[in-house]
C-alpha cells in the first residue's frame, strides 16, 4: 500500500563524529521500502514502523528541503538510503529523489547515497553537478549470486546490474563504492564470496569497499528474518538460535580470517576500505586505511 504523508522536518542532524560516511545530515523522502530485503534492520521495533512493506511518501519533502537548506550556514554531507532505498521502484514514477538532488545541487551541498538500484543512473547528470562540491554513491552488494540475491533482496535489481551502475558512475568521476554489509552468517560468510565481490568490484572501478562481517538481529527484525530462513533455508534458523541466542550482533563465521582476506585483496587492487568524506572531493584522494 502506498499513502501520502506530510512531514514536519526532513533533515535530521547526525550525531558527530559519524565514522562510516562522514554525514552531517540524514534525509528520508519515503518511509518503508519496496526492496523488502529479508535482513533489513529497519524492521527493528526501535524504529516503530508497523509494516515495512507499506510505503509512505512525504509529499511536502521538497518544500521542506529547500527551506531547511536555505537556513543552513555550515555545509555538511547529506546522506540518504539508511532507512529505505531512495531508488526503490516507486522512485521511477515519483522522482522524489531526483528532484531533491536538484535542490541539493542548487544549494551546493555535498551528498552521499546508499542504494541497491541502478535507477540511480537516471540522476547521473545531477550527481555530476553536485560532484563539483562532493558526491559519493555506494551500491550495496553482499553477494554476486543473482539467484541468491533474489531470495534475500527480492525487490532489488540483481547485483550484476549494480556492478554496471558502479562502472557508469565511476566513469563520470563520481566517488563510487560498495557497501558489503551485512555478510549473512552461514549464507554469505565464505572466502569465495568475499573474493568475488572484491575482484569484480575492482573491475567495475570502485574507489572503496566498506565491509561488516555479520549482521544485526534486533527485536522485530529477528522474527521476520527467521520466518524467511524457515521458508528459503530450512533448518538454518536452529543454527542461528544456537549460535547467537538473543544477541544483538550475529558475527560471520571466521570473521577475523575473512577480514584479513578482504584487506589483502583490497590492498592488491588499490581499493580503499573507507570513504574519505567531504571536503575531500576526489576518488584519487582516497587512501588505504
Amino acid at each position: 500500500m502506498i499513502t501520502e504523508i506530510r512531514a514536519k522536518t526532513l533533515l535530521n542532524y547526525v550525531p558527530q563524529p559519524e565514522h562510516w560516511f562522514g554525514l552531517k545530515y540524514n534525509m528520508n523522502l519515503y518511509r518503508g521500502c519496496q526492496h523488502q530485503c529479508i535482513y533489513c534492520d529497519s524492521r527493528s521495533d526501535c524504529y516503530q514502523i508497523e509494516n515495512f512493506a507499506d510505503i509512505q511518501v512525504k509529499v511536502n519533502a521538497l518544500e521542506l528541503l529547500d527551506q531547511e537548506l536555505g537556513r543552513k550556514r555550515i555545509k555538511g554531507t547529506i546522506g540518504t538510503g539508511s532507512m529505505n532505498d531512495p531508488y526503490m521502484p516507486l522512485e521511477a514514477r515519483r522522482n522524489l529523489t531526483g528532484q531533491a538532488l536538484k535542490i541539493i545541487a542548487r544549494h551546493r551541498f555535498p551528498v552521499h547515497i546508499i542504494t541497491k538500484s541502478d535507477l540511480v543512473l537516471k540522476d547521473i547528470e545531477t550527481l555530476v553537478e553536485i560532484n563539483h562540491v562532493y558526491a559519493a554513491v555506494s551500491l550495496t552488494i553482499t553477494t554476486l549470486d543473482d539467484q541468491l540475491a533474489k531470495i534475500i533482496e527480492p525487490g532489488a535489481p540483481p547485483p550484476s546490474v549494480r556492478l554496471k551502475a558502479i562502472e557508469a558512475l565511476s566513469n563520470e568521476g563520481i566517488i563510487t563504492g560498495v557497501i558489503m554489509m551485512p555478510v549473512l552468517p552461514f549464507i554469505e560468510d565464505n572466502e569465495d564470496n568475499i573474493i568475488e565481490i572484491v575482484t569484480r568490484s575492482a573491475q567495475s572501478g570502485v574507489a572503496y569497499i566498506i565491509p561488516s562481517f555479520g549482521m544485526s538481529l534486533r527485536s522485530g527484525q529477528r522474527e521476520y528474518y527467521y520466518q524467511k530462513l524457515d521458508k528459503h533455508f530450512p533448518g538454518l534458523r536452529e543454527k542461528y538460535v544456537r549460535s547467537f541466542g538473543n544477541n544483538y550482533q550475529a558475527p560471520a563465521r571466521n570473521s577475523q580470517r575473512l577480514a584479513e582476506l578482504f584487506t589483502e585483496l583490497c590492498e592488491r587492487s588499490e581499493i580503499s576500505t573507507r570513504i574519505i568524506p567531504y571536503p575531500s572531493t576526489r576518488a584519487k584522494q582516497l587512501a588505504f586505511c
